[in-house]
């Protein structure tokens, strides 16, 4: 799927130093980012806010740094990867509409059969295809494997009924990989297939939900008879659970990334100066703290991606991953809020500028309950890894 030319300029790319990449890719951003784009938003930005940053990172063939080459991806080492990530948000680019990219992409290429590679793969990179997941129900939320999202064999088709919610960027999407249930097997984690349904499939409503800052990030989905042709199963047919938790793995791969916290820090700094406690010893007590828990969360994130190209997935290092570094996330965004005094309720940002403590404390609260909540997560590694007993 890659080009000569692009293959000429990966292989040149790879042959720079790590301080030399990282000045390329930093000169590139800041001459590319679309003049018109918030820099450091403080919530997610949709489609027609973010498209023409997503298609310049395409046509650049930067669109998917961790992709292997062969399938258009750049084939980049954990450390590129974390440089790329850093001077992202160094500058405070926008995150583009990435569930494809971070998550259902990585997943096609291990378990997608060699047509769904050709005909998803590119437009994902293109951006025709955006993508949404369709996992969680009002009733299965932490407890996935009690979904209920109905599939009924008709021959060369499913027939799906029932619904989704807490869809990030729902609205956005014009496809979504959604788990359903094929079988009535006893175990709930059997009898779940993952289904690729175009969201324009007649019987699919889509409906935004308004959150807390009143943006409505999330969307819920409803099936009606909702017919999905067999070959749009990824995978064996009720071997869905398997795929939907190396998907998982992939998804707190990028939660845990660093670049939220390595935002959160440099707006902190930010405020810190703007307020006037930038030279506070109990501030810089905080500060130093923050920096070096990111300097190991760093450590640990180049670490995981380099086991992933090895084909490996070290999912309690995941799960420690995505805890430390949401975790961290809230402890930045609360000591924002701590040192805004009376600006930290204001919805607007402070004095005009593009800090907005209250935006990222809200930002930061569900970050550790969706993907795995903490305690989820923190549970599963004690018994797994520690051979505690289950609670």
């Amino acid at each position: 799927m890659s080009t000569n030319a692009n293959a000429k300029e990966l292989d040149r790319l790879d042959a720079l130093s790590d301080d030399a990449f990282r000045l390329e890719v930093r000169d590139w951003i800041e001459a590319n980012y679309p003049p018109g784009m918030v820099r450091y938003p403080s919530r997610r930005l949709f489609w027609r806010e973010n498209r023409e940053w997503f298609m310049r990172l395409a046509a650049k063939g930067w669109i998917a740094p961790g992709w292997p080459r062969e399938y258009g991806g750049m084939g980049l080492s954990g450390t590129r990867q974390l440089i790329m990530i850093e001077e992202m948000e160094r500058f405070g680019a926008g995150r583009v509409n990435d569930q494809g990219l971070v998550m259902l992409g990585p997943l096609l290429i291990q378990h997608g059969s060699d047509e769904q590679k050709r005909f998803f793969l590119p437009r994902i990179l293109s951006g025709e295809h955006i993508w949404a997941q369709a996992y969680s129900e009002p009733g299965a939320g932490s407890d996935l494997a009690s979904l209920r999202l109905a599939a009924k064999d008709h021959g060369d088709h499913w027939v799906l009924n029932g619904q989704k919610t807490w869809i990030t960027l729902g609205t956005d999407a014009n496809w979504a990989f959604v788990l359903a249930r094929t079988g009535n097997e006893s175990k709930k984690q059997e009898g779940i297939s993952f289904l690729l349904v175009p969201v324009d499939t007649p019987g699919l409503a889509v409906r935004g939900i308004t959150n807390l800052d009143m943006h409505d990030e999330f969307a819920e989905m409803f099936f009606e008879n909702v017919r999905v042709p067999k070959e749009r199963v990824v995978g064996e047919v009720n071997k869905g659970w398997t795929y939907a938790k190396a998907l998982l793995g992939f998804e707190r791969i990028a939660i845990g990334s660093p670049k939220l916290s390595s935002s959160g820090l440099v707006r902190l700094k930010q405020l810190a100066e703007e307020i006037g406690v930038a030279d506070d010893p109990e501030f810089q007590a905080s500060y130093t703290r923050f920096q070096l828990d990111l300097a190991d969360l760093k450590a640990l994130y180049a670490s995981i991606v380099a086991a992933v190209k090895r084909g490996e997935m070290p999912n309690a290092q995941i799960s420690v991953l995505k805890i430390v570094q949401t975790e961290l996330f809230q402890r930045i965004t609360e000591t924002m809020v701590a040192i805004s005094g009376g600006h930290a309720a204001r919805f607007e940002p402070m004095d005009e500028s593009d800090l907005h403590p209250s935006g990222q404390f809200l930002l930061a609260r569900p970050a550790t309950i969706f993907g795995g909540s903490s305690e989820i997560l923190r549970n599963v590694l004690a018994r797994n890894e520690l051979g505690m007993p289950a609670r």
